[in-house]
C-alpha cells in the first residue's frame, strides 16, 4: 500500500505537466470566443512570459492560450483587464470567504498601514491574533507564525521529527500540503512515492503515502511501520478540498493509530480552517490533532500562516523550555512572520467569522449552487455531478465514463483515481474557458469555494454561464 496501488491507475509515475498542459486547438470555437474576448489579458501574458517561468507566478495560474489578468475585484466578482466583469470562485485561491476588498478588512489595513508595515519587534495585533486563534480552534495551545501555508507544514513536520526523534512521515496520496521537499511527490505525479526533480531519494524514502479511505491498509500500514513513523500529515475533509472527500470514519481511525504509536497527528487545515467551521474541520470532526497548519483565510487575503497544536510541541521552539527538557532547540526565523498588515487583516476576517453567521451563509449559498448545477446537467442529460461539502463545489466530468446520476452521485462510492482529475484534461480546460467567456471565473479543479458574499445574482449568473458552456462543449463534441 505504501508504494504502489494508485501509482498505476492514476497515471504511472512522471505525467510531465509541459504534456498535460498542451496549447489547445486553434480551431476549437470555445478557445477562439475566449481569445476574442480577452485581447488585453493575452498581451499581459505575452509580457509575463518575458519575465516568468510560464508567465505565471503559481502553477495553478498556468492555463493556454492564456491566463485572465485581472485589474481590480470587489465581493464576489472581479473584472480583467479589457474590462470584463466576472463571478469569481478563485477566491484568492480560497483565502477569501468574506470576498474581495471588504470594507471592514481594508479599513483595519489602511488603519496599520498609516502606523508602519514592519516593527522588527513585538507588537500588540500578533497576540490579539493569536487569542482569537485560540478561542476559536479547539486544539490551539500555543502559536508560531509563519509567511504561508508551505512554511507551516514544513515547521510542523520537523516539530514532530525532533519531538519522537523518528524520521518516517506518513502521507496520503493526492493531499497538497504545499512544495517543500518532504510533499513535493504524489500529489499530482509520482504516485509510487519517487521524488520529483530535485528532490534526494533519500528524503523520499522516509515518506510513507497511503491510499485515501483505504482502513484496512492504513491499518497494515501502521502494523508494519508504526515505531517509525513521526508524523501523519493529512487535509482533514479530502484533497483539494474534498474533491476526493475522505470518510469520518478513516480520519478517526487516522486519529487512534497515531495516538496509539505516539505519531504526531497534523490536520493541514489551511484551507478548511474558519472554512468549514470557526474551529475548522476538526471542530465539525470532533477530533483534536497534535498540530495545526493554517493559513489563506487566516491572515484575511494577506500573506500569513501559523502552526498551532500542543504546548509541548511548539515548546521545542522556546530557548528556555527546551533548554530545561535537556533539549536543542528548533530555530526558526522570518522576516514578515505575523507582520502587522496581516496581523490587522487577520484580525479582522476573523471577528466577523466569529460574531456571525458569514461561514453558514456561504456553506448555504454552495448547496444551493450544487444542486442548481445538477439540476442542469439533468435536464441536459450530461452524466456529470456537482458535488462538495460546505463552501466547495466540484465539477466531476467523468472522465471514465461511469454509468452515475448527477443528483444521485456519492463521490465516496468512487476510488481516488476516478474522482482525481488529471491536470490539464482538454474537456476541464474547454470548460474553464467557457465559463470565463460567459462571465464566471471557476478555479481550475474545476470548480471553487463559494464566499460568504456570494447571494442569489451570483447563483443565477453561475448556473445560466454553466448551461452555456455546456452547450458550447456539446457543439466541439466534447460530451455527448
Amino acid at each position: 500500500m505504501d508504494r504502489q496501488p494508485l501509482a498505476a491507475q492514476a497515471g504511472g509515475r512522471h505525467r510531465p505537466e509541459a504534456a498535460m498542459n498542451a496549447i489547445p486547438p486553434t480551431n476549437s470555437p470555445i478557445v477562439a470566443a475566449f481569445a476574442a474576448r480577452t485581447p488585453g489579458s493575452a498581451a499581459a501574458y505575452a509580457e509575463a512570459r518575458q519575465h516568468f517561468p510560464g508567465g505565471v507566478t503559481h502553477d495553478v495560474r498556468y492555463v493556454r492560450p492564456h491566463p485572465l489578468a485581472v485589474a481590480r475585484a470587489a465581493g464576489a466578482r472581479k473584472w480583467d483587464v479589457d474590462g470584463n466583469e466576472y463571478v469569481d470562485y478563485a477566491g484568492g485561491h480560497g483565502a477569501l470567504i468574506l470576498g474581495h476588498a471588504h470594507p471592514a478588512v481594508t479599513a483595519a489595513v489602511a488603519e496599520q498601514l498609516a502606523r508602519g508595515t514592519h516593527y522588527g519587534a513585538n507588537h500588540a495585533l500578533e497576540t490579539r491574533w493569536a487569542e482569537l486563534i485560540k478561542s476559536m480552534v479547539p486544539s490551539a495551545e500555543m502559536i508560531r507564525f509563519t509567511n504561508s501555508g508551505t512554511e507551516a507544514t514544513l515547521m510542523a513536520l520537523r516539530l514532530a521529527r525532533a519531538a519522537t526523534g523518528r524520521t518516517k512521515l506518513l502521507r496520503l496520496r493526492g493531499h497538497f500540503h504545499g512544495w517543500h521537499d518532504h510533499v513535493a511527490f504524489g500529489v499530482t505525479n509520482h504516485f509510487d512515492g519517487t521524488p520529483t526533480p530535485g528532490i534526494l531519494e533519500g528524503l523520499s524514502e522516509n515518506v510513507l503515502l497511503a491510499d485515501p479511505n483505504d482502513e484496512p491498509g492504513l491499518a497494515a500500514l501502521m502494523a508494519r511501520h508504526g515505531e517509525e513513523i513521526a508524523a501523519a500529515i493529512l487535509e482533514p475533509t479530502g484533497s483539494t478540498y474534498g474533491q476526493v472527500p475522505l470518510r469520518d470514519s478513516f480520519v478517526h481511525l487516522l486519529r487512534t493509530e497515531t495516538a496509539k504509536r505516539g505519531i504526531v497527528l497534523v490536520f493541514d487545515e489551511v484551507v478548511t480552517g474558519f472554512r468549514v467551521a470557526r474551529g475548522g474541520a476538526q471542530e465539525v470532526l470532533g477530533i483534536r490533532p497534535d498540530l495545526t497548519t493554517l493559513a489563506k483565510i487566516l491572515a484575511g487575503g494577506l500573506p500569513g500562516g501559523a502552526v498551532v497544536g500542543r504546548r509541548d510541541l511548539l515548546e521545542l521552539l522556546d530557548p528556555e523550555r527546551a533548554a530545561a527538557r535537556g533539549v536543542e532547540k528548533i530555530p526558526h526565523q522570518g522576516t514578515y512572520n505575523a507582520n502587522p498588515l496581516s496581523a490587522a487583516a487577520g484580525i479582522a476576517t476573523l471577528e466577523i467569522l466569529r460574531d456571525t453567521d458569514a461561514i453558514a451563509r456561504a456553506h448555504a449559498t454552495a448547496a444551493t449552487l450544487r444542486g442548481a448545477m445538477n439540476a442542469v446537467l439533468e435536464e441536459m442529460s450530461v452524466p456529470w455531478a456537482v458535488h462538495g461539502r460546505h463552501t466547495g463545489v466540484h465539477i466531476f466530468t467523468n472522465w471514465n465514463r461511469l454509468p452515475i446520476t448527477p443528483t444521485g452521485f456519492d463521490p465516496l462510492a468512487l476510488g481516488y483515481a476516478d474522482l482525481k482529475v488529471p491536470r490539464g484534461l482538454q474537456t476541464v480546460t474547454r470548460l474553464l474557458l467557457a465559463m470565463r467567456t460567459h462571465g464566471v471565473d471557476f478555479s481550475p479543479w474545476p470548480g471553487g469555494p463559494v464566499s460568504a458574499v456570494h447571494g442569489p445574482e451570483e447563483v443565477e449568473a453561475t448556473v445560466a454561464a454553466f448551461r452555456a458552456a455546456l452547450r458550447d462543449l456539446r457543439a466541439e463534441g466534447e460530451i455527448a
